[in-house]
């Protein structure tokens, strides 16, 4: 069997350039007033939509260190069916889910009104940035073979 190649490593200047898209992306999310548990719902969704564990169990942690609670986590994959996400929520995960599925599912005139409603055009474009940011580093763990670690303790840490 051949050995996995961690792109990540075997091109770091170019994983570096990712990593200060990402902190940029999240510094202008901060600055704009959108929440780190919204940011970290989008990371989640696009990775359950992708099948990136590593990608799952790091923003997973992060987004119960942020607040998110554990019933909302479990439901996100079926977030259209429920009442617990707010308009932003809603409209954000869609616009991730647009990005995601891009060959399938493109926003159109109706997803488009939707994310207006709930999100200013900053917005829009900070939550689009954070899906395609977060795709790329679903592909990078994906290609690359990232393992996921089992935690010692209660919370999987």
């Amino acid at each position: 069997m051949a050995e996995q190649i961690f792109i990540d490593k075997r091109t770091p200047a170019v994983f570096k350039a990712l990593n200060a898209t990402a902190a940029e992306v999240t510094a202008q999310a901060r600055d704009l007033g959108l929440e780190r548990v919204l940011l970290e719902l989008i990371n989640i969704r696009a990775s359950q939509l992708n099948g990136c564990a590593f990608c799952l169990d790091l923003h997973t942690r992060r987004a119960l260190d942020a607040g998110e609670t554990t019933q909302r986590l479990a439901v996100l994959p079926g977030w259209r069916d429920t009442g617990l996400f707010t308009a932003r929520e809603r409209a954000a995960l869609e616009l991730a889910e647009a990005v995601t599925l891009v060959a399938d599912r493109h926003p159109g005139e109706a997803g488009r009104a939707r994310a207006r409603e709930a999100l200013s055009d900053d917005e829009i474009s900070l939550v689009i940035w954070a899906a395609v940011t977060i795709n790329a580093f679903n592909r990078v763990s994906i290609l690359s073979g990232h393992p996921v670690r089992r935690r010692t303790d209660a919370r999987g840490e």
